[in-house]
C-alpha cells in the first residue's frame, strides 16, 4: 500500500503538489509539517497550502481508486 501511494504521489501530481504531500504527511524523509511550515517553505498562505492539499488528496484518491 505504501509502494502505491508514493507511487501515485510521483505519477499523478506536479511536483509542488508531491512535495506537499511529503512535507504534510512526513514521506521520503520528510517529517510531518504544519500548513504554517508549509506555507512558509513556500512563501504563500496557509490556505493556499490547504487547497494544494485538498487538490492533490483528490487527484491521489482517483488515481488509487483506478488501481
Amino acid at each position: 500500500n505504501c509502494l502505491m501511494v508514493r507511487r501515485a504521489v510521483q505519477e499523478c501530481l506536479t511536483e509542488r503538489e508531491a512535495d506537499i504531500i511529503r512535507r504534510r504527511y512526513g514521506l521520503d524523509g520528510f517529517m510531518p509539517q504544519t500548513q504554517r511550515q508549509v506555507a512558509a517553505h513556500y512563501g504563500i498562505s496557509r490556505s493556499y497550502v490547504s487547497r494544494l492539499e485538498k487538490r492533490a488528496l483528490e487527484k491521489l484518491e482517483q488515481a488509487i481508486g483506478e488501481i
